[in-house]
């Protein structure tokens, strides 16, 4: 072989052995580009699912806070009101519940975000650069109370004989308008026919004890209260089960009591989920319907329970009247109580006192109530239960982070505030907000702690007592 020849032979060799050392080189580049992207993505997924968790402890929190400071103020409402006695008192009345609930999102914006701190400073002319540890960075809160009393208690059926016929008359009061015929004269999605007194029935057979069918027929004044044993109609269906015959736990349980339908449910129950403010039935109740906070709906529905033969509850041209009568007294009111007692109200749709004569200038016919003192029982104008519907929003980058809970509140047996910081107003409950200014708890929950742990946690506290609590 020459020596050309031999050069030649070497320079192949060469570029022979460099082109397999580049694809190599590219080969390991190539693999080393697959795992450093496949490692991004790992690492950007788990960077993700850490602040996605992040934030929802957070939201979560922030919800927690929200409810801790709606009890607060529904708390500190006896302690408002007794501000404004002296006025009351010249006018020779007793100052009525105020609903500071229902301007909780401006009452309590000093504790919200940057944007509620500004609606709270320009509501009451404050300056907030004052304040210290007010407001809330990287996230906020929503926050709406619903006034449970304002609403028919289908957990009059668990209770005793006579709630049993409040209830029945009450559920019969508010299907009552000739307008609502078409629904209880149609076939169900399963074909079945629901009338009124088997709806009513089924509600309030569903959380009583006994296995007796009660009687919502309440046309004659001696029209037995029982008609027969219960029915088997829930064992007859593709998925039997059996009546609860106990308290209903929550709102969504009416769904599978026999006559309640969605077009019932969106009628009578919950026309506005969005809304809980605007649903009729509750679950929670303590039984009497707050007249000063209940909607038109469920008023007529109460009204003509104790005056099943009014005008408002045969002639839809007369309910009209009183819907739109008691909408506006609403609407002038601005949300201030209307009624000073009971008999207020009672006065008024029999068309005297103050604002009788106004619901007389519509055309409403004064109401006549079979009986006033059982009528009175069956209403009042001040509100022990609650429910709290509070969100949690964190923002994040390209995405927002949500916790909502909804807890149901108990103020029947609880203290008055006086002086009470937000710690001791909530010791003894469940509570996950920032801890506050430390002081002495009131006397009961002194005593409790005295007696011991299980004793401190059931201690009636300010804030009330937390029967009901959901989260998502």
């Amino acid at each position: 072989m020459s020596k050309s020849e031999l050069r030649l032979c070497r320079r192949r060799k060469r570029v022979k052995e460099r082109g397999i050392a580049l694809i190599m080189v590219l080969g390991a580049i190539a693999v080393l580009t697959v795992m450093l992207a496949e490692f991004q993505d790992d690492t950007s997924a788990e960077v993700a699912s850490a602040l996605a968790d992040r934030d929802g402890v957070q939201a979560e929190y922030i919800a927690h806070s929200a409810v801790n400071l709606a009890r607060l103020l529904i708390a500190i409402e006896p302690t408002v009101r007794q501000a404004i006695t002296p006025l009351f008192q010249l006018m020779k009345q007793t100052p009525p519940q105020l609903p500071v609930w229902e301007f909780s999102d401006r009452l309590l914006g000093a504790f919200n975000d940057q944007e509620s701190s500004k609606d709270f400073a320009s509501t009451l002319g404050l300056d907030m650069g004052l304040g210290k540890n007010l407001g809330m960075v990287g996230g906020r809160w929503q926050l709406v109370i619903v006034d449970e009393d304002a609403k028919i208690d289908a957990n009059l059926g668990a209770a005793n004989d006579i709630a049993h016929i409040r209830l029945g008359k009450e559920l019969m009061g508010l299907m009552a308008p000739v307008q609502y015929d078409p629904m209880f004269s149609q076939r169900d999605s399963a074909g079945q026919f629901h009338d009124r007194l088997q709806t009513c029935q089924a509600i309030i057979d569903w959380a009583d004890s006994d296995e007796s069918a009660f009687s919502c027929d309440f046309s004659s004044p001696n029209a037995p209260t029982s008609s027969g044993v219960e029915d088997s109609f829930y064992s007859l269906l593709p998925k039997p089960y059996r009546r609860k015959n106990a308290p209903y736990d929550s709102l969504q349980e009416l769904h599978v009591v026999n006559g309640v339908t969605d077009d019932f449910w969106s009628t009578f129950v919950d026309p506005d989920p969005p809304n809980p403010k605007k649903r009729v039935m509750t679950v929670w109740g303590q039984g009497a319907v707050n007249v000063n906070t209940a909607n038109a709906q469920t008023l007529l529905g109460v009204t003509c329970a104790g005056a099943p033969l009014a005008d408002i509850c045969v002639d839809p041209a007369q309910a009209g009247m009183f819907l739109m009568g008691v909408t506006m007294a609403r609407g002038i009111s601005m949300g201030a109580p209307i009624f000073s007692s009971a008999q207020d109200y009672i006065n008024t749709v029999k068309g005297s006192g103050a604002l009788g004569p106004m619901l007389t200038m519509l055309g409403m016919k004064p109401v006549k109530f079979l009986s006033e003192s059982d009528f009175a029982k069956s209403i009042t104008i001040e509100s022990k239960m609650f429910s709290i519907y509070a969100i949690g929003i964190v923002k994040g980058y390209k995405r927002e982070t949500r916790s909502s809970i909804m807890a149901v509140v108990d103020f029947r047996n609880a203290p008055v505030v006086k002086g009470s910081s937000l710690q001791s107003l909530l010791s003894g409950s469940s509570s996950a907000s920032a801890s506050a200014s430390a002081s002495s708890p009131p006397p009961n929950v002194n005593q409790a702690n005295a007696a011991g742990p299980i004793a401190s946690a059931t201690a009636n506290s300010p804030g009330g007592q937390v029967i009901y609590f959901h989260i998502d």
